[in-house]
């Protein structure tokens, strides 16, 4: 098969990214013939290597549309620092893309950057908005809540020197996320830093 009807292939997919497993079960060919295969359309520029058996379809991929791929199977969205920067509530871009996700803590090194996969209970993995094309994203209010409630469950005071909350920013959101976590103690500590910050 040549590349570019190989590409045409894995285009038909309707997804931005694909692992070598997947392209080898659309090709039907071993996954060492699909890496070759891959390895081959990404030096005729179809293809872009995110990291080991991971491949943007279009080189042109956003570092938001990753997260899920990189935590798979479980669910992942943009959230933190990076939440808050790109809903311009802070003025510094960090340095890294911050996901929240049901995936353990770990940091991964990819091609498109760096990312720092925090670990949220089942019970707050909510509040996000987007596209599996565009990539999810924490809603202003969840960003918050995130930051306070990992840096509570480690036992530190989250700070927002230069936050700017948004006019539509509503409190009562992050209410209901601090409802719902399991642990009394956890719940009363999240509660009282979320009112230290929102004050």
């Amino acid at each position: 098969m040549r590349a570019t009807d190989a590409y045409g292939d894995l285009l038909r997919m309707d997804r931005s990214i694909v692992t070598t497993r997947e392209a080898a079960t659309r090709w039907r060919v071993e996954q060492r013939t699909a890496g070759r295969r891959l390895r081959t359309m990404e030096e005729a520029g179809f293809v872009r290597r995110l990291r080991r058996g991971l491949w943007a379809l279009r080189p042109g991929v956003e570092p938001f549309v990753l997260p899920p791929y990189l935590t798979a199977p479980f669910p992942a969205y943009v959230s933190f620092w990076s939440a808050l920067a790109h809903h311009e509530m802070i003025e510094q871009v960090p340095s890294q893309i911050s996901v929240a996700s049901l995936d353990r803590t770990r940091r991964i090194s990819t091609s498109l950057g760096d990312y720092a996969i925090h670990h949220l209970a089942p019970e707050v993995f909510r509040g996000f908005e987007g596209s599996q094309e565009g990539g999810y994203v924490a809603v202003p209010e969840k960003a918050v809540f995130d930051l306070v409630y990992v840096r509570a469950v480690a036992g530190r005071r989250a700070y927002f020197p230069e936050l700017s909350l948004p006019s539509d920013f509503d409190p009562a959101r992050t209410e209901e996320w601090i409802a719902r976590i399991a642990s009394a103690r956890l719940r009363t500590l999240v509660d009282r830093r979320m009112c230290e910050v929102l004050a």
